[in-house]
């Protein structure tokens, strides 16, 4: 079902692709598995905690907007938990707070990798999620532009809801949503109506409880730190052009962390 997006940062010239070629090229399913949040009702009142810094809040309330168009989703950007830390700025501060995602930014190193999203779970319910944006990257020509940072932050913010990518191929035609690999971010900062029919397969059910608003926060392999390739586990998938996507964690008793991977090209 498609849905209008609300105004927001709409950039000029954004392809439209028809359903034809988005069924032949997108996941006819880009579910990342049976994950989601658990809820009692729709739509899923979800908060976005905002630790980023002013360059990226027009990123953030534009993603929050255009997320919430979705019948399943009202997301809600709050002041976030790691900036109580004060003086501490370093990558391991953005700690997750369960029932919410935390997103923060910072100079996380040239380590390959533009966005981080990581999103624990237990048995099916998503319990909480973090959004790494690395501007040691995002302060460079290329990417220090409001369509990278849109798209980027959209995509990460996608996969903590349950969300997977519709294409992985970057030599393919851009598909008109956030949740696609590409090398041309302008008609790529947004979701698409397929994303929001996706989402509404994905929260399908209620369920008896909710894990968002969670007040006992689930624990995290000891210290684990989200920044870092060497604690996000087993590669379980890889895209087109061979990097890693997606990584899974094994944290015991029904828990496990998953790592979506945006690499810098």
């Amino acid at each position: 079902m498609f849905r209008p997006k609300r105004l927001g940062l709409v950039a000029a010239g954004t392809a439209v692709v028809s359903l034809s070629v988005l069924a032949s090229v997108a996941f006819a399913s880009h579910a990342w598995g049976t994950y989601h949040w658990a809820r009692t009702a729709n739509p899923l009142t979800l908060k976005l905690g905002d630790n980023v810094s002013p360059v990226w809040d027009a990123s953030l309330n534009g993603a929050s907007s255009d997320w919430s168009s979705s019948t399943i989703l009202d997301t809600l950007v709050v002041p976030g938990n790691t900036n109580a830390i004060k003086g501490k700025n370093t990558p391991k501060n953005c700690l997750p707070t369960s029932g919410r995602v935390e997103l923060c930014n910072s100079k996380y190193g040239r380590n390959g990798w533009l966005g981080v999203a990581s999103i624990w779970a237990s048995d099916s319910h998503i319990t909480q999620g973090t959004v790494k944006l690395n501007d040691t990257y995002f302060n460079t020509a290329k990417y220090n532009t409001p369509a990278w940072r849109n798209l980027v932050l959209c995509q990460e913010v996608g996969h903590t809801f349950g969300l997977d990518h519709q294409d992985e191929d970057f030599a393919n035609a851009p598909l008109g949503t956030c949740m696609d690999y590409t090398s041309d971010p302008t008609p790529n900062q947004h979701p698409n109506a397929h994303d929001y029919e996706m989402l509404e397969t994905i929260y399908a059910h209620l369920d008896a409880t909710t894990t968002a608003f969670a007040k006992a926060t689930l624990p995290q392999a000891a210290g684990t730190d989200v920044s870092d390739d060497a604690d996000w586990g087993k590669i379980i998938r890889k895209s087109k052009d061979g990097k890693s996507s997606l990584y899974e964690r094994d944290l015991g008793n029904g828990q496990k962390l998953f790592t979506f991977v945006v690499w810098a090209r």
